[in-house]
């Protein structure tokens, strides 16, 4: 059964939908850009017992962790941006959380990168390159070709994301043999506002595939 990371949590409707999906883990934005972004006391406030609670930061310095974890004790930091190796082990060392590392995919290259990360991060969440000029790093409901990760050994667990959606989630993990997955737009019925339905729906394919 494969892992569910519901991502860009922003009212009580899709955190109850998470919960009562048996989501595995919710993730948090903060990162201001984001349509899904939230602060620090909005994100304690929806946190609910049950799920990982999962915050994604984009280059973020100490003090923006610092006062996150201050209201709101995540179990997972999710490093987003551009954040070398040596970054993610401050980070990881800091804070005493579980680091998982995002790290765009668009051709077979771009996997030699997780070598990199291995020693310092917990988790990789591998997501679609975004295209050059993106305001956001992820979150773009953009597809890549799963089939790079066949073959690929992942030596840290690991999700998968990038334009998935409840009709396709289970293809994408039959196909990248991905233990777990993330999603954040393909579960919503406007930009940043999720759908309590399609959530439920994303879960049990991922689920049963």
């Amino acid at each position: 059964m494969a892992e569910v990371k519901i991502c860009g949590i922003s009212d009580a409707a899709a955190m109850e939908a998470v919960v009562s999906s048996g989501a595995e883990m919710a993730g948090f934005v903060f990162f201001p850009p984001s349509p899904r972004a939230v602060t620090p006391a909005q994100a304690a406030a929806l946190a609910r017992p049950g799920p990982a609670k999962v915050g994604l930061f984009v280059n973020p310095d100490d003090a923006t962790i610092a006062d996150v974890l201050a209201a709101l004790p995540l179990d997972i930091i999710q490093l987003h941006g551009e954040e070398t190796p040596a970054r993610c082990a401050e980070v990881r060392a800091r804070f005493g959380r579980p680091v998982m590392k995002a790290l765009g995919i668009a051709t077979r290259a771009d996997l030699d990168r997780l070598q990199d990360y291995v020693p310092v991060v917990d988790r990789f969440l591998l997501d679609a390159k975004a295209p050059p000029g993106a305001p956001l790093p992820g979150g773009n409901a953009m597809p890549f070709d799963w089939s790079l990760l066949a073959s690929t050994r992942i030596p840290r667990p690991w999700l998968l994301a990038g334009g998935l959606t409840p009709e396709n989630v289970a293809q994408a993990i039959r196909i990248a043999g991905a233990p777990g997955v993330d999603v954040s737009s393909g579960v919503e019925r406007a930009r940043g506002v999720k759908d309590q339905s399609r959530i439920a729906a994303f879960v049990r394919g991922a689920h049963l595939a």
